[in-house]
């Protein structure tokens, strides 16, 4: 998907150079003595994004071991600097810490909205503290998670019934993972399903396609983000189709928050009961615009990526017979023969949080940390770094890297049984769900939903692959990179009970 945008892009060359040119012919070039991240030779114009057509995070690794673990490519006309190692990591974040930056922005994603955003906010503003703080508190905090146990236990009891129904028949374990994941969102938001577990767009109201569009627009290369004299252009009108799907998104859950505010100014006076978020969203006088765009942040950023690892994981263990023999004594021991698991039956699994950890390693949900820009020239492990420089920290890279994990492309739990290493921001090396300020606030959410939902599938199923494929090494394991890290080809299987 990014790659065939990518050419797109590369094709509209030769008209980038005309108009570029002229721009630059005055300016002054960069010169050797600067002394910057080291990185390969920068095309004019283009820079480096002819060679991202493999994925920005395969082609960044590849550079960290021909430059070292902090290095520098020009995409457009932006520099991007890379920190690959754990040290490299702490070095930006100490950047992050010390220097005026700002959370770079797609222009598709410019609408205006940025104040009202939890993801989008270039600046770690008061409005961005206090939605921050609401999700910590109210959806993300232990009481929160506790008391949002039997809605994620009651979806995933639907999603084990409904594949009891698909015995014998393929199934598509990523959009069983995502509708299922959508639902428990729902109703933890709205005390609504939104999406059928058969993938019936009429029955989803709309509202995977919007997710689905939404994910494909943000990994589409657009001219405006590396070329600044198009920004108040929208050239291949990302901005404008961005919009109309958030407004289909929005739509959806339209009903439920004008009919839940005529409630609640019919109640007005007495003791009303919050059942969901939207109660509290409301009696913190949040605005349908504020409603809206949370709520589709929360849901682009807590259904895909969810889904993906959950993905991810059962071909690990479908493709790895010993670790999906180890997982499931382990759960025959410890659960039972019952096949309504309950959270806090999967809270003392050993075995299966090291099968998570093992997969946010391999197949972490956000491969690129999202890039920083410093406002200030700075210097990172003795290097000059200019002002308004991107700093990433390539995730993907440091689980992978040999110096740091034995064997580090096989699959094996067991790396983490004995280990204290964990995916809280304090381990460098190991940095699922990002680190510092930015950090991913609903990841204690997100490992919940994905402890439950995978020991689900490994206790209650045996996994077949379809035409009586025997091999399971030969599953295809190929990733294709975007906002998240997903397989190229959707986990096709093939489900038979075990009771």
């Amino acid at each position: 998907m990014f790659s065939d945008h990518l050419f797109i892009l590369l094709l509209l060359a030769p008209v980038l150079a005309l108009i570029i040119t002229v721009r630059t012919l005055t300016k002054v070039v960069s010169q050797p003595g600067q002394n910057h991240p080291p990185g390969p030779y920068s095309w004019p114009v283009l820079g480096n994004l002819a060679h991202m057509l493999k994925g920005p995070h395969v082609y960044f690794t590849e550079l960290a071991r021909s430059y070292g673990p902090l290095c520098s490519v020009k995409l457009g006309t932006h520099l991007f600097v890379i920190g690959s190692s754990p040290m490299a990591a702490t070095e930006i974040m100490k950047a992050h810490d010390r220097l005026p930056t700002y959370r770079w922005v797609p222009k598709a994603g410019q609408d205006g909205l940025q104040d009202y955003s939890l993801i989008w906010a270039t600046e770690c503003t008061d409005h961005w503290k206090l939605l921050r703080s609401l999700c910590r508190t109210e959806l993300f905090s232990a009481k929160g998670l506790d008391s949002q146990s039997i809605l994620r236990e009651k979806n995933v009891d639907k999603m084990v019934e409904f594949l009891n129904n698909k015995q014998g028949k393929v199934v598509n374990i990523r959009e069983v993972a995502f509708a299922t994941t959508v639902n428990i969102l729902g109703n933890i938001c709205f005390s609504e399903d939104f999406v059928g577990l058969e993938g019936d767009e009429k029955e989803s109201r709309g509202l995977k396609r919007a997710l689905y569009r939404l994910m494909k627009l943000g990994t589409t290369p657009n001219v405006a983000d590396f070329y600044p004299i198009f920004e108040g252009l929208d050239p291949q009108g990302l901005k404008k189709k961005t919009s109309e799907v958030m407004n289909e998104a929005f739509s959806v859950w339209g009903h439920v928050i004008k009919e839940r505010r005529v409630k609640r100014e019919y109640q007005k006076g007495s003791d009303l009961d919050e059942r969901d978020f939207l109660d509290t969203m409301l009696r913190c006088g949040f605005s349908d615009l504020q409603i809206n765009q949370l709520a589709v942040e929360l849901f682009s950023g807590g259904t895909h990526s969810t889904a993906s690892t959950i993905e991810w994981a059962l071909a690990e263990l479908i493709k790895n017979k010993e670790a999906m023999f180890m997982l499931r004594n382990e759960l025959d021991k410890e659960i039972g023969s019952t096949t309504c698991i309950k959270e806090s039956q999967v809270s003392q699994l050993p075995y299966l949080h090291a099968c998570v950890k093992e997969t946010l390693r391999l197949h972490p949900p956000a491969p690129l940390l999202h890039p920083q820009a410093i406002l200030e020239g700075s210097k990172i492990m003795n290097y000059n770094v200019p002002k308004n420089s991107q700093l990433i920290i390539n995730v993907w890279a440091m689980g992978r890297d040999p110096s740091l994990w034995e064997d580090p492309v096989s699959f094996k739990p067991e790396r983490f049984c004995d280990s204290s290493v964990d995916f809280k921001g304090q381990d460098f090396k190991f940095l699922p769900f990002g680190v510092g300020r930015r950090m991913c606030p609903g990841y204690p959410y997100a490992i919940k939903q994905i402890h439950l939902m995978l020991a689900s599938l490994v206790r209650n199923f045996d996994w077949f692959l379809p035409n009586n494929m025997e091999d399971l090494s030969k599953l295809d394991m190929t990733e294709n990179f975007g906002i998240i890290s997903q397989r190229k080809k959707p986990l096709m299987v093939i489900p038979k009970c075990k009771c």
